[in-house]
């Protein structure tokens, strides 16, 4: 499963760079997130869609874990302390980030953008919204693939993923679920090795 070949073979769905998609998934139902071409973070969301209000915490679940960075067979915990999420497999590094929050219009213009640049944040109101759903808040999102090292000193540094083309992590729900896929849109800072691109999921 680590060349473009053998995706393709999948019954697969493509994310397009910069876009949002939000997925209904039942108890039990597992999505896999393809990093098609290698180095395109996906910012990941998890609702209880009858309680909007709970949804999967990054904070609640590093509590859970004691670490920064989870891995295969970790669970991931909502605002309620309950499961939502849990990884099944990831055939990367396995370097993921839980400190980053998603990009926003307010994030470009901090870094000198001019005028309207697509975000996380946007393409998670999207694409609830057309599920007919909302969240007054922006959780903080389990960035897949994300490259944030953590220096001794504590400082902190954006780095491109290191993920290989045709790797994937498997995600199951643990509840009922919306979870949102953005394929990040950031390029300015070398998350995505400064060119987004498209990923791939397939439902399971």
């Amino acid at each position: 499963m680590n060349s473009l070949n053998s995706i393709q073979a999948e019954n697969r769905v493509r994310l397009a760079a910069r876009s949002g998609v939000a997925i209904r998934l039942a108890r039990g139902q597992v999505i896999k997130v393809i990093n098609t071409y290698g180095k395109q973070v996906v910012d990941t969301w998890a609702f209880n869609p009858a309680d909007m209000g709970e949804a999967m915490s990054m904070e609640h679940s590093r509590a859970w874990w004691l670490k920064v960075n989870p891995q295969a067979g970790d669970m991931l915990i909502t605002n309620r302390r309950r499961p939502i999420l849990s990884i099944v497999t990831d055939t990367t590094p396995g370097v993921h980030d839980t400190l980053i929050a998603a990009c926003d219009p307010v994030r470009y213009q901090q870094l000198g953008v001019t005028g309207h640049h697509d975000s996380c944040a946007e393409n998670l109101a999207s694409a609830l919204e057309a599920l007919g759903l909302s969240t007054i808040d922006t959780p903080s999102p389990l960035n897949l693939f994300m490259n944030v090292p953590v220096a001794v000193n504590g400082s902190l540094e954006f780095s491109a993923p290191l993920s290989d083309p045709g790797q994937y992590v498997t995600l199951r729900a643990e509840m009922e679920l919306v979870v949102v896929l953005s394929a990040c849109p950031q390029d300015v800072t070398a998350v995505n090795g400064m060119a987004p691109t498209d990923v791939h999921y397939i439902i399971e």
